[in-house]
């Protein structure tokens, strides 16, 4: 009781400070559309190349696939990598799909309960699956919208991370990416970038792979796209 005192004692006093502080002028909005008009514009190949050699340059595995043959392609990966303890949302956008092809006893669904499904994730986990909302060809980074089906633990904790990616969501930047999608209107509450599999140098000034989430990041990109699309 005497600590909440003091901590609401604290947040008043911090809150009181604020209010009585001059109101500074509004800082003027970054114009994020000139830096990116600014920036050198990419002419050579498609956004599926550029995206391909971005994302392995940074040590992401890029498996290709066809529209229909994705789901077989993910199949394919869990078994090379024997993977054989999978933990994905059934109410996905990729569930379904997944779900008529992966065996049912390397998979697991998380289904919301998280206090049942923490020491699973934490301790027996090969790998995650996730959807994603879009790709960005200039760094060859994903897009993950997290959501009661698919919490951004699937993408953290397991040490094998395998992402989904329809090439149609394929933007050259971020802004493009925003833009189209018209995000300002329906932005999650979390939304996370992922660039390669999980690293730091912080130790000794050595590279190391998996130290704060997965060690290997498999994309599995799917060419989806329209005739006349996703090639510039």
């Amino acid at each position: 009781m005497i600590t909440s005192l003091k901590q609401r004692r604290a947040r008043d006093n911090i809150l009181s400070r604020l209010r009585a502080a001059p109101q500074s002028a509004q800082e003027a909005v970054p114009d994020v559309a000139a830096y990116y008009r600014e920036a050198p514009v990419v002419t050579a190949g498609s956004k599926v190349e550029r995206f391909i050699e971005q994302a392995t340059y940074w040590h992401a595995q890029v498996v290709e696939a066809g529209v229909d043959a994705w789901p077989e392609a993910v199949l394919k990966v869990a078994q090379d990598k024997q993977l054989r303890r999978i933990l994905l949302g059934r109410d996905s956008p990729i569930g379904d799909a997944l779900g008529r092809v992966l065996p049912p006893d390397w998979t697991t669904w998380y289904q919301g309960d998280w206090p049942l499904c923490k020491p699973h994730l934490f301790d027996e986990v090969d790998a995650g699956i996730t959807s994603t909302v879009a790709g960005i060809a200039r760094t060859g980074t994903l897009v993950l919208w997290p959501g009661a089906a698919e919490p951004r633990t699937l993408s953290l904790v397991p040490p094998v991370h395998i992402a989904v990616l329809f090439a149609s969501s394929l933007h050259e930047t971020w802004l493009d990416a925003a833009t189209v999608g018209n995000w300002s209107a329906r932005m999650p509450t979390n939304v996370v970038l992922v660039t390669g599999p999980s690293k730091t140098a912080d130790i000794q000034r050595l590279l190391v792979y998996g130290a704060h989430g997965p060690c290997e990041l498999v994309i599995v990109l799917v060419h989806d796209e329209p005739a006349g699309r996703g090639t510039t």
